[in-house]
């Protein structure tokens, strides 16, 4: 970790015992019972205390050096909401998830107005404001979902690019069958709320 960096991890269920390898390098773990993405992320949210917070896989595909690259826009008051663009090396990210992604990009920039390119993990923003902003997913929704609702209130939204490596393990999201149709099934009703919202706020409604 960067130096003034501290990490929490959100021990979501595990059974590896990787929590308390975790706990014995010096982090600080948060057990989220409720398993998913979202509860995961927001459980580590609320354990923190600093003004700015940081997210992040813990999957070897993303490099913590580059967190404060990330902070930076945040921290200088620059935006409100700094998104890691994920530059996938060979074998880090199949070609339907690029595909996805670009697809999830260009659905957000017709529904908010945010000018994304990437939905990725590694991200950064003001804890008191994250905390108002709502986000209510708590499954593979809520990164979507927290970008959707930033651009929806006006929020500066910054991306920088940062290194994408292949990951560590399978995932449980993208991993697997019922994973993957839960991820769509989430990002699906993410973008639905958020164009009703967008059309009743056009119809004045």
């Amino acid at each position: 970790m960067p130096e003034g960096y501290r990490p929490i991890v959100v021990d979501n269920g595990s059974t590896d015992g990787s929590w308390a390898v975790a706990a014995a390098l010096g982090a600080r773990v948060v057990a989220e019972p409720r398993r998913g993405f979202g509860a995961a992320c927001f459980a580590g949210l609320k354990a923190a205390t600093a003004p700015v917070v940081a997210f992040m896989d813990c999957d070897a595909s993303l490099d913590p050096a580059d967190l404060p690259a990330v902070c930076a826009p945040v921290l200088a008051g620059e935006a409100d909401l700094a998104l890691g663009a994920r530059k996938a090396g060979a074998g880090a990210m199949p070609l339907h998830g690029r595909l996805a992604n670009r697809y999830l990009a260009r659905q957000v920039r017709r529904t908010c107005g945010a000018r994304v390119t990437d939905i990725g993990p590694m991200r950064a923003a003001r804890r008191d404001a994250l905390l108002a902003l709502g986000t209510a997913d708590r499954r593979s929704g809520w990164p979507l979902e927290m970008v959707l609702r930033a651009g929806a209130d006006g929020w500066r939204i910054a991306e920088l690019p940062v290194p994408y490596r292949p990951r560590v393990g399978r995932s449980k999201v993208t991993g697997t069958v019922g994973g993957t149709l839960r991820a769509v099934k989430d990002m699906r009703a993410q973008l639905a709320r958020a164009r009703a919202a967008a059309r009743a706020d056009r119809s004045g409604t």
